[in-house]
């Protein structure tokens, strides 16, 4: 199941329809170009229109699962005292004092530019279920790293 907000269930809706009606004929329409090129046998142009038509499909269903398994959240049920999905979390590194500030989402919503972290990382691992001012030991592949929780916003 993929937990996720209105917004990017319909990113994703939107993102399928274009693979489906522009991506998918340009694709048919890349084979049947190189097709007509002659011998199949040793036509790489072909054979390579064949794998990328290929690879869409693959991801249009992946994309259709992920639509099938999706949870959209209600933001309006959550609560800011704990963190949790959706929640914005500023937290302090207790070694250098450095700020950070990150929103917990789905997996296919998660953007580092955008301050966006899959809830499946282990910093967003390390805050579920914690509180204002709580300090968690968060283990990231360079070590292990303290974090204080400053404040949970929804």
């Amino acid at each position: 199941m993929a937990y996720m907000t209105q917004e990017g269930y319909d990113t994703l809706v939107a993102r399928l329809r274009q693979m489906e009606t522009i991506e998918r004929p340009a694709a048919s329409a890349a084979i049947a170009e190189a097709r007509d090129k002659g011998d199949l046998s040793e036509n790489s142009e072909y054979e390579a229109a064949k794998e990328a038509q290929a690879m869409l499909e693959m991801k249009i269903n992946e994309l259709k699962a992920t639509i099938a398994s999706a949870k959209i959240l209600d933001t309006s049920h959550l609560k800011g005292d704990i963190v949790q999905i959706l929640s914005t979390v500023e937290m302090k590194n207790v070694k250098n004092g450095a700020m950070m500030k990150y929103t917990i989402v789905s997996e296919s919503e998660a953007n580092l530019r955008e301050g966006k972290i899959s809830s499946t990382t282990p910093i967003a691992q390390g805050l579920l279920g914690k509180k204002v001012g709580d300090v968690v030991d968060v283990k990231i592949p360079q070590g292990t790293i303290q974090l204080e929780i400053v404040s949970i916003s929804i």
